[in-house]
Formats: structure tokens, sequence, C-alpha cells
């Protein structure tokens, strides 16, 4: 109720970027990072073998295709593994909890668990290429003052921000408001590029498109109204990913 009310006092695009209840069209993803140590007996290598060997293949046979493991290029946590996966609902994720259930090498795990937006409901995974080097990605969180605040920079991405990042070559894998995790209220979403050079040119279209620059002015819509703190992390994806 608390959180209702909360949304009702916020603008109307903000309410509806962020009902509590899931929608049938929704997902649900997880972004779990294991947390690991160099250590001499191969502790990185260990867990890669445990995800690769009986993580993935378990998840697989449950039903759940849409899952990547990804190594830090930069960022903070390093040496970790992030695994995000995509669930249709939370009985679908509470079934995967059997999956893979032997014991794996790590220190601990850190979850979240996010909805995905309205305007990108399902996670995309980029097209196979035979042949073709890894792609670069990048997982980027935006941390808001209040509920409001967070509902409204959804509802900027949901009307016309998304759009803009295809536009402009910043591929999208998905786009998930924080319900269960750390520092909510916040939204965190993950991007390709086929190489850091490409990110580089690629943001600078970004910032200079036209639709961009009327929409960061559009009043109570401005960074610092919306977004309080900015993190991201440069990734690569495992050679066992399937989104890579």
């Amino acid at each position: 109720m608390k959180r209702r009310l909360l949304l009702a006092a916020g603008s109307a695009l903000g309410a509806a970027a962020f009902e509590p209840t899931q929608k049938k069209s929704n997902s649900l993803i997880e972004l779990r990072s294991y947390k690991l140590r160099n250590t001499l007996d191969g502790m990185p290598k260990r867990l890669n073998e445990f995800l690769s060997k009986q993580q993935l293949p378990a998840l697989q046979k449950a039903g759940i295709s849409k899952v990547g493991f990804f190594n830090t290029m930069i960022g903070p946590g390093s040496p970790c593994i992030l695994q995000v996966t995509e669930f249709r609902n939370l009985a679908q994720m509470e079934a995967s909890w059997d999956a893979g259930n032997e014991v794996a090498s790590f220190v601990r795990i850190e979850s979240s668990l996010l909805r995905s937006f309205d305007g990108f409901p399902a996670l995309e995974i980029p097209a196979a290429e035979a042949g073709r080097a890894a792609r670069v990605f990048e997982l980027r969180t935006y941390e808001s003052n209040d509920f409001g605040s967070l509902g409204k920079k959804i509802g900027m991405f949901n009307s016309g921000e998304i759009s803009i990042f295809r536009k402009t070559g910043l591929n999208p894998v998905f786009f998930g408001e924080t319900i269960f995790g750390t520092n909510m209220p916040n939204l965190s979403y993950m991007l390709w590029y086929d190489s850091l050079a490409a990110r580089e040119a690629n943001w600078k279209k970004f910032v200079s498109h036209p639709e961009w620059d009327k929409l960061k002015v559009t009043p109570g819509l401005s960074d610092a109204e919306v977004v309080s703190n900015i993190s991201n992390s440069m990734l690569s994806p495992t050679a066992y990913s399937p989104i890579r």
C-alpha cells in the first residue's frame, strides 16, 4: 500500500511505468554475480567448469534458454562472473534452483531480481554469427532518489529513449527495474557492441541525436531530477555463454 501511495504522488508517467504487479508480458531477470579469488588451486577455472558443464545444461534442460555468462573487463569486484538469466515467472525461477546443484567454487554470490520494462518485455539475444569475434557487453545501473523519480526514468525509456538507442547502434539485451537487490530504487540494462571503439562512436551518436536533445530537456525528466547515480561495467562473454 505504501508503495502505491508513493507512486500516486509521482507523475502519471512514472506511476504507469512502476506498477507493483507483474504483467503477463513482462519477464523476470536475475543478475547473479559469483565473487571469486585468484587462488593457487584455480578457483575461477573450477567455477567456469561447473557453470559450463553442469549449470548451463541443467538450466537448458529445465527450459531456460535465455542465459549468459560474462567476465568483467572493466568494473568493480574482479575477479567475478556475472550470470544473466531470464525467467517467465517466479515459479520457473524457483524450479531453476535445483538446476546444477552440485557444489560450485566461489567466495560469495550477490543477486538482484529485475522485472523487464513494458517497452522491452523480453531479453534479446544477439544473432549468432559463425566466425565473428565475441561482442563487448556493458551493464549499466541507474539509481534514483525515490520510486517516483525511478518511475519517470523508466517511462522515459519506454516512451522514446530505447528507440533512440536502437537508432544509434546501442544494441539492447534487456532493461529491468530492480524489485529485490541492493541500492534500490534503481534500474539496470545491458547493451552490446562490436568493439570498444564502436561503443565510443555510438554513444557519441546518441548524445548528439536530435530526438535525445528534445527528450532530455522535457520538464521533470532532466538527469538531475530522475537519476542520482550511474555505474557501469564492461563485460566479455565466456566461451560457453549462449549470449555472446
